[in-house]
């Protein structure tokens, strides 16, 4: 009999409920087809949370989070919490819920389906062969350092710290040789070297690692560079690792080389198998309700979730060909497709990517 996974499911702002409740039929399909069991907790996460609770963070909903082998997560944030103070922001949830459940690294891949080359603003020979993974490290950096304003004889003055460890270098860089030792066994490790001491850490600590993993080729670039290169030839890289800051950016970046954000699955892990797994786009506000939302991200990341969390290759398998079949055939929300007329909803989407899972 399959042991028992329990996900804790947290659905947010905008259009997260609505891609969810895609996700979900996915894991329902996957359990009468393979045999596996869910045991799921919802719990209130982000905007909505701070309208119901108080907080972007509710402690239910973070124990319901620790209780689990994995989270999947919609969406959170939009305008109407824009002009909050700083703690009651739903971004602070993700930052505190990332801290808290020890998440230290964000994979992110970019995989160019055939068929939808031409939603991409790139020429398709420029994307041919792209298939990259963004490997960013989640807790350290500009994002969590000491923040304040100080008056000054100019006038006030705003001061965000940059601060990384070895520590938080060393296990970001062995997370990201291993990744790339299963793949195409290439790293490039993007830092800002030439300016930035925090990068000149990054890259003394990425030399001191690498002779471990002899079989894999290591490339420095400098962030601006590989900004540009990403663009210039998305398909010679293979797993970038890089800073939080470059890598929030730079895995936006390549989700745009897809054609659309509403494409590309995320996982965020910390020791062990446990993680949380999201779409890399955000919560949509001005579509939410109107049922168009792309829930392929999402059920993307389910996919992801068997295979890092729980080893369920088959089942993520299947789940990643039966959206290439669906693709192929021509289906396509809004956000990918050409002629826009012929774009089917959220649910449609969602109910043609469950009929096609099969062993």
């Amino acid at each position: 009999m399959a042991e028992t996974k329990k996900i804790a499911i947290i659905p947010g702002d905008g259009i997260g409920p609505e891609v969810i409740a895609e996700a979900v039929k996915v894991l329902k399909k996957t359990e009468e087809l393979f045999g596996y069991k869910f045991e799921t907790e919802t719990g209130l996460f982000g905007g909505i949370a701070i309208d119901e609770t108080g907080t972007p963070l509710p402690q239910d909903t973070l124990e319901k989070c620790q209780r689990a082998d994995a989270v999947l997560l919609g969406a959170v944030g939009g305008p109407k919490w824009d002009n909050n103070p700083k703690e009651l922001r739903p971004e602070t949830g993700l930052l505190g819920i990332r801290k808290a459940l020890g998440l230290f690294s964000n994979i992110r891949p970019a995989v160019i389906f055939d068929c939808l080359k031409e939603a991409s603003t790139l020429k398709p020979e420029v994307l041919e062969g792209t298939d990259l993974i963004v490997v960013r490290e989640l807790t350290g950096g500009i994002y969590f350092g000491e923040k304040f304003r100080r008056e000054t004889d100019n006038g006030q003055e705003a001061v965000d710290t940059c601060v990384y460890n070895v520590k938080e270098v060393e296990r970001i860089v062995h997370q990201a040789f291993q990744i790339a030792r299963n793949r195409r066994k290439k790293l490039c490790s993007v830092d800002k070297a030439n300016v930035l001491e925090t990068s000149r850490l990054w890259r003394e600590t990425v030399n001191k690692i690498a002779p471990e993993y002899p079989d894999v080729e290591l490339e420095h670039v400098l962030v601006d560079n590989c900004a540009m290169q990403l663009l210039r030839r998305p398909s010679s890289f293979d797993v970038i690792v890089t800073e939080n800051m470059f890598g929030d950016i730079l895995s936006d970046e390549a989700a745009m080389l897809t054609g659309s954000i509403g494409m590309l699955s995320s996982a965020s892990l910390g020791e062990g198998s446990f993680g949380l797994y999201e779409p890399v786009h955000g919560s949509a506000p001005d579509i939410a309700g109107q049922g168009i939302a792309n829930p392929i991200a999402t059920i993307l990341s389910v996919a992801l979730m068997f295979k890092l969390s729980f080893g369920y290759h088959e089942a993520g398998d299947a789940i990643e060909k039966a959206v290439k079949s669906v693709l192929d055939a021509g289906h396509r929300t809004g956000d990918i497709a050409v002629d826009k007329s012929k774009a089917i909803g959220t649910t449609a989407m969602g109910d043609l990517i469950v009929a096609a899972i099969h062993k």
